[in-house]
């Protein structure tokens, strides 16, 4: 079983109320071969809400305890993202997945690229929290961009 970004598979979950369709993921999740999750609604955001990035590194740091994740009114969101990252983590033990699919840039759920931290639309090599935190427990994490061959 695939565990896949909400926002992937059509709802409505992103920050700014929209979703990244992806029709692929969208019929795994039809034909009951994965199961959506939103790391940010598990942390406890609602939809809409604030755009966030990751201030002063990537994910990893974030869980080490050396960066941030703020808010563009510079509210630090951080305990937020982490609590998203390990109910993510606990519901893909749950789930026995051994790959899930990110939606690309997340401060969340980046797993190649995310955003700078700056706010200007800038994208930075690196992992989003939630993606760290799936690595770090031995999880494969592909993005919309690098599907696995076989899904």
């Amino acid at each position: 079983m695939l565990l896949v970004s909400s926002c992937l598979a059509g709802l409505e979950v992103r920050y700014n109320g929209t979703h990244s369709l992806l029709k692929e993921i969208r019929d795994l999740v039809n034909e009951n071969k994965a199961v959506t999750v939103c790391p940010e609604l598990l942390g406890g955001f609602t939809t809409p809400r604030e755009p966030a990035e990751i201030v002063g590194g990537n994910g990893e740091d974030v869980l080490d305890g050396h960066a941030r994740v703020v808010e563009k009114s510079g509210k630090d969101v951080t305990q937020l993202y982490i609590r998203g990252a390990y109910s993510t983590l606990e519901k893909a033990i749950e789930m026995k997945a051994k790959v899930v699919i990110l939606k690309d840039y997340s401060p969340s759920c980046g797993s190649s690229m995310i955003y700078n931290g700056r706010f200007k639309g800038k994208k930075v090599i690196g992992n989003g929290v939630t993606t760290a935190l799936l690595k770090r427990n031995g999880i494969m994490v592909f993005s919309e961009s690098n599907l696995p061959d076989k899904l």
